[in-house]
């Protein structure tokens, strides 16, 4: 039943809606209009403006449900991950803006605080919401915030099994403070979920009926007095115990004695509104669980959630997908050479954390089902196994976007290296990936795996070599990273047999005595550029392909110090640490002169921010012009 207070507020839907002080003002009834014009806008805008479809159409009714119920920004809604967030910025003052959303100078395509005071935490990777929502809530505590701030912790697409994901819940259920987490339960990730935890949410949608009853009758003990929340604790446990002697099963949030409400129909919004507000005042720790179709609301998304995770352009009317170019892709180099090897060498396997389609991984999966293992969002788990498999006598590659691979890095040293195992790390989406932004692109991986003993760091420039540089792991005893980027692959994939590339080997692609280029990875296709834009104004450039960052190509090393010309290292990874400080490093080390070294590469100073490839070398002066520019410059011309 509707409250007097609700009754009060217009019945004509005032469109637009742009902003949750509007949005407070209608009557419940006009909530699912609401969500629908958000679908509509979403539809429009993603099918011209690509981004993340399926899993924003099916958070929308959870989003108008939140901002409905909670006085936002005073209370702190914590996206997990940003992929669910589109609603939310059509919602917060960004419905005008959000056809620049994921280009450069736009909208980011993920929460970011620093565009907008709803946005209260950075939301691009996955499993961070609950200790940040748990953080949030204790600040709120010991600073003595009034009125008392709600904080609430949307975390879907899987996140919830990623290992801090369980951090955060252990320790949240230990403090009591007041946090809901809010489970948008869509049984996706990017592929498929996968997992025990998968499966036991699945399970808990079969007694909808006994959650409907215990949370009815829960909320008329509490409104006639029989239940507060000074006894919640002792009650909950009892209740828990209890069910989970009849019914021989427990979840494992009521194991861990945090309050659960569900599962609910998540696409529900004004079910969701409701119960939102039944439980906001609650006091401890809780958890409801909502059940949401990917892709809701628009019938191609929701049949093939997986494809339509992040589509590309389509027609709106007819679902059709903007056929893309049929350009070989790096990732599918990498997926069609790794059947290749597999169906040769029994020893191979292939391991990914939720991106078996994204890596290409599904290739040899589709082949070879038994041989590959999709660990779910669980990057360090997927390193650490792959010890287990290598140490056993298994070759596996594992493939994961440089990004993600980050929270794996204490793995690599001491599951990997320090074992000396040979693991092929296939990190994809490596440099600039494009519109995802700064949570997304691939800058650290050079620099942090420098600084672990026994690992052999390569970049292929070109189709060719990355085909013969994981042949070259194949035939290696120890840990190897090869890294290649997002997007089209220069040259042609070669025809087994693919012969190794020999490990510490450049190429020299061109001489010329007045500057020296050194290159790894694509960025080697701008440089090419940059000597044709030099040679016009009578300046011969040389230019290495060193292919491998570590081991450094000893004999072309020695070649470009006795050279005696200034030599400029370009690379699309962070200055900091990356493949020019090896290069001046090993300088150094060998008694040369490291002041010629002039390095390019991504800013140490500012996050690169979100736009096209084109866009975003050029922000970085990575671009052709800018590098002839900068050559210029140290020549004095």
């Amino acid at each position: 039943m509707a409250s007097a207070k609700e009754k009060n507020k217009t019945t004509t839907l005032n469109w637009p809606i742009d902003s949750p002080e509007q949005l407070r003002q209608l009557p419940i009834e006009q909530l699912p209009e609401v969500c629908a014009r958000l679908r509509e806008i979403l539809i429009d805008e993603l099918s011209r403006n690509p981004g993340h479809f399926a899993s924003s159409m099916g958070a929308v009714d959870i989003t108008v449900a939140l901002h409905y119920i909670y006085n936002t920004p005073y209370d702190r809604i914590v996206w997990d991950v940003g992929h669910q967030a589109y609603a939310h910025k059509l919602l917060t003052g960004r419905r005008e803006q959000f056809s620049t959303n994921r280009t450069y100078g736009g909208l980011c395509g993920f929460p970011s605080p620093a565009e907008s005071e709803y946005d209260t935490f950075a939301a691009g990777h996955a499993s961070n919401s609950i200790s940040a929502a748990h953080g949030m809530s204790v600040a709120s505590r010991l600073q003595g915030d009034s009125p008392k701030r709600h904080v609430i912790a949307v975390i879907g697409d899987a996140s919830i099994s990623g290992g801090l994901a369980f951090e955060g819940l252990n320790n949240l259920a230990q403090s009591r403070d007041d946090v809901l987490i809010i489970l948008n339960d869509n049984e996706m990730s990017i592929d498929h979920n996968v997992g025990a935890l998968s499966r036991s949410l699945s399970r808990l949608n079969t007694s909808p009926r006994y959650n409907r009853i215990r949370y009815k009758t829960y909320m008329f003990l509490r409104k006639i007095g029989l239940v507060s929340d000074k006894i919640v604790g002792p009650l909950t446990r009892f209740n828990n115990s209890l069910k989970a002697l009849l019914s021989r099963q427990q979840n494992v949030f009521e194991g861990l004695n945090i309050r659960y409400f569900g599962p609910f129909d998540g696409n529900d919004v004004k079910e969701v509104a409701r119960i939102l507000r039944d439980i906001k005042d609650m006091e401890g720790p809780k958890l409801l669980h909502l059940r949401t179709r990917k892709g809701h609301g628009y019938e191609p998304a929701e049949s093939d959630p997986a494809h339509w995770h992040a589509p590309g352009k389509f027609d709106p009317q007819s679902g059709e997908r903007l056929a893309a170019s049929n350009a070989d892709k790096w990732q599918d180099i990498f997926g069609k050479t790794l059947l290749t090897l597999a169906e040769h060498d029994p020893r191979i396997v292939g391991i990914t954390a939720a991106m078996l389609s994204g890596t290409s991984m599904n290739i040899l999966k589709d082949k070879m089902p038994e041989r590959v293992f999709d660990v779910g969002i669980s990057e360090g788990h997927a390193v650490t196994f792959a010890g287990g498999l290598a140490k056993e006598g298994l070759k596996p590659y594992v493939a994961i976007y440089s990004s993600f691979l980050q929270r794996a890095y204490d793995h690599i040293f001491h599951d990997i290296a320090l074992n000396s195992l040979p693991v092929t790390l296939c990190i994809d989406r490596a440099g600039l990936v494009g519109e995802d932004g700064a949570t997304h692109h691939g800058a650290l991986d050079i620099a942090y795996l420098r600084t672990i003993t026994g690992i052999i760091i390569s970049a292929p420039s070109k189709a060719d070599q990355l085909q013969r540089l994981m042949v070259t792991a194949e035939n290696h005893d120890g840990p190897m990273a090869i890294r290649y980027p997002r997007g089209t692959a220069q040259g042609k994939a070669e025809q087994p047999p693919i012969e190794p590339w020999p490990i510490g080997k450049g190429e020299v692609i061109a001489e010329g005595t007045d500057l020296l280029f050194l290159t790894v990875g694509p960025i080697s296709e701008e440089v090419k550029k940059a000597r044709e834009i030099l040679e016009t104004k009578g300046i011969k450039a040389g230019h290495y392909d060193m292919v491998f960052i570590s081991p450094l190509d000893e004999n072309l090393m020695k070649k470009a110090a006795s050279q005696g010309s200034e030599i400029i290292t370009v690379e699309d990874g962070i200055r900091a640490g990356g493949f020019g400080s090896a290069v001046s490093e090993w300088l150094t080390d060998n008694g040369f002169n490291a002041a010629k070294v002039h390095r390019l590469g991504l800013p140490t100073d500012s996050f690169v921010p979100q736009g096209t490839p084109a866009q975003l070398y050029k922000h970085c002066s990575l671009d052709a012009d800018s590098i002839a520019a900068k050559a210029l410059s140290i020549l004095g011309k």
